[in-house]
């Protein structure tokens, strides 16, 4: 906004107001940021669906002997039906295999739902730095096949 600079009701140095704004930068901003959410924005998800075929896996005739680890969710770690705990997890999981290679011989997880990612992970580092490296994950069935 602006004054009159002389005192009297105009002259030559008389400055009209001017009361428009000029959006033309805000709307130079706003179409770039447009464009760069245009651009990220299907970067961020995943659009990829997959129809994935039912597996009916015949089970082996003499599958080797299983070795199950069960996480509760408190995080308290079982071999098989045998109580551990990570310090002592490599020593009995190297009993329960006996005389079998370990780095070849696949471990059965078995975590609880709720079971904190933390805790799961403490198990599979565990895992790795005793020197087995086969894991599989053991999940419900829900498929409705009948054995």
């Amino acid at each position: 906004m602006a004054a009159k600079l002389s005192g009297s009701s105009g002259g030559r140095y008389e400055v009209a107001q001017n009361a428009s704004i000029n959006v033309t930068p805000f709307v130079d901003v706003m179409l770039v940021l447009l464009i760069i959410f245009m651009v990220a924005a299907p970067l961020a998800s995943v659009t990829i669906k997959v129809a994935l075929p039912p597996a009916a896996a015949k089970p082996a005739k003499d599958p080797p002997t299983r070795v199950y680890i069960s996480i509760k969710k408190d995080g308290r770690v079982y071999v098989g039906d045998n109580p551990s705990d990570l310090d002592t997890l490599g020593d009995d999981l190297k009993s329960a295999v006996g005389a079998r290679n370990p780095s070849k011989e696949r471990i059965f997880i078995r975590g609880d739902e709720d079971l904190p990612y933390q805790d799961f992970m403490a198990v599979m580092n565990k895992l790795q730095d005793t020197g087995f490296y086969s894991v599989a994950l053991v999940g419900e069935d829900k498929s409705g096949l009948k054995k």
